[in-house]
């Protein structure tokens, strides 16, 4: 892996056991390493080879963005993806602190990736094509959780993919519906890559995820809305404007397993319910979407797509006024380093 990379994690813990795993392995691979703490984080965080971002770091950043993103909020990880961007860095990986990396987390990697392309164009249930295990990704539409999973597929090719989802085995990203009713731990068929296109949808996370420069406005996470619906409407909007530009979003077998942190499960059902009823309308709504196909326009596709999550009640206004504010830092880092 090239060290003009960033690996990024948000955590409010102690260096732990997979967060000293990750320094040791950016150590040795001259991947640069950032952590992003929060209100709750240690007063005092010491780890070799990580770049430590306290609460008062971030607001006393340059970034304008770090004084709206609220704390104690998975989305401060915006402020992570921006000190990679102030680098200069080519590529994003991010993950969490209960995900531990195999040796394949380590691999190359390279935007035109060697996949199957799934032709159908709806809601694919991706985690069936890893699976016999009757699951499903977590912010997948319940409405299609029953769907035939027999996809038209392609023959293996080469597909430009700035977008990657790795999938995670033992404890893979469910919504807790599925945690209360169903089969866990669980281990996912390796050795498979799969490429959504235009039309297809399928939720993704930040658990296990690669993103190429020409990608970096869409890791943009939203802070005014369901806790644990940040990723996944980010994703729906990253897929919706990724279609503007022929990008394929990349699927592929573990390259990580989870020591799942605990969960208050029926406080995450609690949170996922505004996913659970509206999953399905978003991408309905966001495929009415006018967007512009140039790619200096990917901004302003982002604003279109979340005023449109704000008309849908999904979203507050106020987030309005954090991604306008994350733009100008985005924008200004990117004039910086030209």
């Amino acid at each position: 892996m090239k060290a003009t990379a960033s690996l990024i994690i948000t955590t409010i813990s102690s260096p732990n056991e997979v967060l000293r795993n990750y320094s040791e392995k950016c150590l040795e691979k001259g991947i640069d390493f950032i952590i992003i703490g929060d209100r709750k984080s240690p007063a005092k965080f010491s780890l070799a080879g990580a770049d430590f971002w306290s609460i008062d770091r971030q607001k006393s950043s340059e970034f304008k963005s770090a004084t709206l993103i609220p704390e104690n909020h998975y989305a401060r990880k915006n402020l992570g993806y921006l000190c990679a961007i102030k680098k200069g860095q080519e590529l994003i990986l991010e993950t969490d602190d209960d995900n531990l990396p195999y040796d394949s987390f380590w691999k190359t990697r390279a935007k035109h990736i060697s996949g199957r392309l799934i032709k159908e164009k709806k809601w694919i249930n991706i985690f069936r094509l890893f699976s016999e295990e009757k699951i499903w990704p977590r912010g997948f539409p319940l409405e299609h959780v029953k769907d035939r999973v027999d996809y038209e597929i392609s023959r293996e090719g080469i597909y430009a993919c700035p977008i990657q989802q790795g999938l995670a085995d033992d404890n893979p990203d469910v919504d807790a519906l599925y945690r209360l009713t169903c089969k866990l731990p669980l281990k996912f068929r390796s050795n498979l890559t799969f490429i959504l296109q235009k039309g297809s949808w399928c939720p993704f996370n930040s658990q296990n995820t690669v993103w190429f420069r020409e990608a970096f406005p869409l890791l943009y996470l939203p802070s005014k809305c369901s806790f644990r619906m940040t990723d996944i409407w980010r994703s729906f909007v990253a897929q919706r404007i990724a279609w503007e530009y022929e990008w394929g979003i990349a699927f592929y077998s573990p390259t990580v397993y989870q020591e799942r942190n605990e969960h208050n499960l029926m406080r995450d059902f609690q949170d996922e319910v505004p996913g659970y009823l509206n999953n399905r309308s978003i991408g309905l709504a966001l495929e009415t979407l006018r967007l512009s196909d140039n790619i200096d326009d990917i901004h302003d596709n982002m604003v279109r797509c979340y005023w449109k999550l704000i008309e849908m009640g999904l979203i507050g206004e106020e987030e309005m006024q954090i991604l306008s504010a994350w733009k100008q830092d985005f924008t200004n880092l990117i004039e910086t380093n030209s």
